[in-house]
C-alpha cells in the first residue's frame, strides 16, 4: 500500500442521491448517512439533535468521503444483524474496492467514534479521502488543525465547540487556501490491502479522551457488540428484514431509552410543501410502537428502554406529558431555519412545532407499551406507578380535542380515543394476576370513552370516521380493531377495512386519509406503516393472499440498503421524508413477527 496526498484544491461534494440509496450508521447516541459515492452526507454530533458536521444532505459544503479515484459502479450491504455496512464499488479495469464503516459500541454520549476500513478485493485501485466536517450546521469549519507525528500520525483540530481526532490519515494534506479544514489523501491499494481510518468527533479535548483505541480493537468490539445486542429471530415472515429493522431500532435509541424518530431533518414529504420536519427527537407514540414490537420479537432488552423512557416521562409530566422530547428528555427546541439551501424541494431548519401540542392517543399507547410490558414480566413498581398516571390522566383529559396521530389541527379525533380504549383495555387484561395492581375502574373508562365516541364518530354507513366533524376514512383507524379497542370481528372493524381497501389503497401501498378531490399520489406519499396496519388486520381476517401481498410490497419499498422512510410514492417508486423512519421499522418488525401466527389462525381465533 502506498499514499500520497491528493494534489488539488478544488472540493468536490457529491451531489444529493434519491433517499433509497443512503445507508444508515447509529449507535443509539448519534446516526450518520452514507452515500454511494462513499460520502457521510449527514451527521449531528454529538448527539442525534444537535448541530450536524456533516451537511451534504441539506446541500452544505461538509463531507467525507471514501471512494476510487476511477469511473465505478456501486452496490454494498450490511453486514447481517448490525448497523456495519459495506459499500463496494468495481472500477473501469475491474477491480473491487470496499469500505466497511460504522459508529463504534460501546457508543459515548459525548463522543462520535465513525470507523472506515478500506479494501481491495481484486485488482489495484487508487481511493480518494477527503474530510472536510463543519460545525454549526456547516457554518464553522474545523480550526487549530494540526498533524501529531509518531508511531500513528493523527490530525487534530477544533470543531467549534467540539474537538476532532482523525487517526490513519497521518499522510493527507491540508489544504490551507480553501479557507477550510479540509483535508485529502489518494491511497493505492493492491488485492488484500486495507487501511484503516478513525473519526472521533465530540465533546472535551484529545488530550481528556486518551489515547486512540487502536482500530482493530474497536472493529472486534463493534462486532461484538452487535451480535449480543440483536437476536436472531426465529420463524419470522421474512427473516433478514424483521432482524434489520430490529438492528435499525437499536441503532435510533440511546442508553437512556429514548429512541428518536429519524436519524435526520427536513427531508422532504412533498416537494415545496413546506412538510419537511426535524426528526431527531423522541415521540411517544414512535416510542411505544417500538417497544410494543420490541417485545413481540421477544427482545426484552430494547423494550425495557422504552418502558423506562415513558416512565420517567410519565412520572415526571403526569397529564401534561408532551408529544415528543430530545432524548434527554427535555422540551423538543422551537422550529427555526438553517442557513442551508436544503434536500431539493425544501428548506432546511431544526425545531419541531409538535413542542406545543396535545397528543390524547400518547397515553393509550403507553398503557398498551406497560400492559405488553407486563404480559412479559418486564415492568416493575415504577412502571406501574407510571401507568396508573396515564389512567387518570385518560380520564381527566379524554373529552379534550387534541393533534391527533397525524398532528393536525386540533379535533375530537376518532383514533385518538379508540387508542386510549386499546390502552384501557390491555392494562386491565394484563393487571389481572395476583403480582400487578388491578384497576377494575380502567375497564368501567374505557366502556365510557368507547360509547360516546361511537355515538359521535360512527358513520351511518357503520365503519368508524376521522372526527366527530368529519366523515372521512383514515388508516389509523383500523387501529380499533387491531389493538382492541374493540373485536376484531365487530362490523364496526369489517366496515373500517373495507373502507379503507376501497378509498385508501393505490397498488397495494395504503395512504393515511384523502386530502382532497385530487388522486391520492398527488396529495402525498403511502404511509407505510398504514400498510403494515392493513396487513395485519387482513390477516387476522382471514384475507391471507392480501395481506401476503400487501406485506411483501410494503416489504419492498425499502432501497438497497433496506431502510424505510415514513411514506412512499408508489408511482415513482420513491421514499419520501426523514431517514431511516423509527415507526415503520417497529411496524415491519411487528408485522413480520406476527404474520405467520395471523395466517394460521385468521379469521379463526377472533375474539
Amino acid at each position: 500500500m502506498t499514499a500520497r496526498s491528493a494534489t488539488t484544491d478544488r472540493a468536490v461534494v457529491p451531489p444529493p442521491h434519491t433517499l433509497r440509496e443512503y445507508a444508515f450508521l447509529g449507535d443509539g447516541e448519534r446516526g450518520a448517512l452514507v452515500g454511494p459515492q462513499g460520502d457521510v452526507a449527514w451527521m449531528a454530533a454529538p448527539r442525534f439533535e444537535d448541530d450536524a458536521v456533516f451537511s451534504a444532505l441539506l446541500g452544505g459544503r461538509s463531507q467525507y468521503r471514501v471512494a476510487p479515484v476511477s469511473r465505478c459502479t456501486w452496490g454494498g450491504s450490511y453486514e447481517p444483524g448490525t448497523l456495519i455496512w459495506r459499500s463496494r464499488w468495481v472500477t473501469d479495469d475491474g477491480a473491487v474496492v470496499e469500505s466497511r464503516d460504522a459508529l463504534a459500541l460501546p457508543a459515548d454520549e459525548d463522543r462520535a467514534v465513525l470507523l472506515r476500513q478500506v479494501s481491495v478485493t481484486r485488482g489495484r485501485a487508487r481511493v480518494a479521502i477527503t474530510l472536510d466536517p463543519r460545525a454549526g450546521f456547516d457554518t464553522q469549519p474545523v480550526t487549530a488543525l494540526k498533524r501529531h507525528d509518531g508511531d500513528d500520525a493523527v490530525w487534530t483540530g477544533r470543531l467549534g465547540a467540539l474537538s476532532l481526532r482523525w487517526t490513519g490519515a497521518g499522510d493527507a494534506e491540508h489544504h490551507r487556501q480553501a479557507e477550510s479544514g479540509r483535508l485529502s489523501l489518494v491511497l493505492e491499494l493492491a488485492a488484500g490491502e486495507q487501511h484503516d481510518l478513525v473519526l472521533e468527533i465530540g465533546r472535551g479535548t484529545p488530550e481528556h479522551w486518551g489515547r486512540p483505541v487502536p482500530a482493530r480493537v474497536a472493529w472486534e468490539e463493534t462486532s461484538a457488540r452487535w451480535a449480543a445486542t440483536v437476536r436472531r429471530l426465529p420463524q419470522a415472515w421474512s427473516p433478514p428484514q424483521a432482524q434489520h429493522s430490529l438492528a435499525v431500532l437499536h441503532g435510533l435509541t440511546s442508553a437512556r431509552g429514548a429512541m428518536v424518530a429519524a436519524a435526520t431533518t427536513s427531508l422532504p414529504e412533498r416537494a415545496d410543501a413546506q412538510e419537511n420536519y426535524d426528526y431527531r427527537y423522541a415521540w411517544v407514540r414512535d416510542q411505544c410502537y417500538a417497544g410494543v414490537a420490541a417485545f413481540t420479537a421477544a427482545d426484552d432488552a430494547l423494550g425495557d428502554c422504552a418502558v423506562r423512557f415513558l416512565t420517567e416521562r410519565l412520572l415526571a409530566d403526569g397529564p401534561t406529558l408532551a408529544p415528543a422530547y430530545t432524548a434527554a428528555g427535555q422540551p423538543v427546541p422551537e422550529p427555526r431555519p438553517l442557513d442551508l439551501p436544503g434536500y431539493p424541494g425544501a428548506a432546511a431548519g431544526t425545531g419541531n412545532q409538535v413542542r406545543t401540542q396535545f397528543q390524547l392517543d400518547g397515553f393509550g399507547e403507553a398503557l398498551q407499551l406497560f400492559a405488553a410490558a407486563a404480559e412479559r414480566d418486564r415492568l416493575d413498581d415504577d412502571g406501574e406507578r407510571a401507568a396508573r398516571v396515564a389512567v387518570d390522566a385518560i380520564a381527566s383529559r379524554w373529552r379534550e380535542p387534541d393533534a391527533g396521530v397525524w398532528e393536525l389541527d386540533t379535533r375530537w379525533w376518532a383514533h385518538s380515543r379508540l387508542a386510549v380504549v386499546s390502552g384501557l383495555r390491555a392494562w386491565t387484561a394484563a393487571t389481572r394476576g395476583a403480582s400487578h395492581h388491578h384497576d377494575p375502574a380502567a375497564l368501567v373508562l374505557a366502556e365510557e370513552v368507547l360509547a360516546e365516541t361511537t355515538r359521535t364518530c360512527l358513520h351511518p354507513s357503520g365503519r368508524w370516521q376521522r372526527a366527530a366533524d368529519d366523515e372521512a376514512v383514515d388508516a389509523a383507524l383500523l387501529l380499533g380493531g387491531l389493538r382492541g379497542a374493540v373485536a376484531l370481528d365487530d362490523p364496526r372493524t369489517l366496515d373500517t377495512l373495507a373502507a379503507v381497501q376501497a378509498e385508501l389503497d393505490v397498488d397495494g401501498y395504503v395512504f393515511r386519509f384523502r386530502h382532497d378531490a385530487r388522486p391520492l399520489p398527488q396529495a402525498e406519499g403511502a404511509f407505510l406503516l398504514c400498510s403494515y396496519w392493513a396487513a395485519m388486520t387482513e390477516a387476522a381476517l382471514g384475507q391471507s393472499v392480501r395481506a401476503v401481498s400487501r406485506l411483501e410490497k410494503a416489504l419492498a419499498a425499502a432501497g438497497p440498503p433496506q431502510l424505510f422512510s415514513e411514506e412512499f410514492d408508489p408511482v415513482q417508486h420513491q421514499m419520501r421524508g426523514n431517514l431511516p423512519q423509527g415507526f415503520v421499522h417497529a411496524l415491519a418488525l411487528e408485522a413480520c413477527v406476527r404474520m405467520p401466527a395471523l395466517l394460521s389462525t385468521g379469521g379463526s381465533g377472533l375474539r
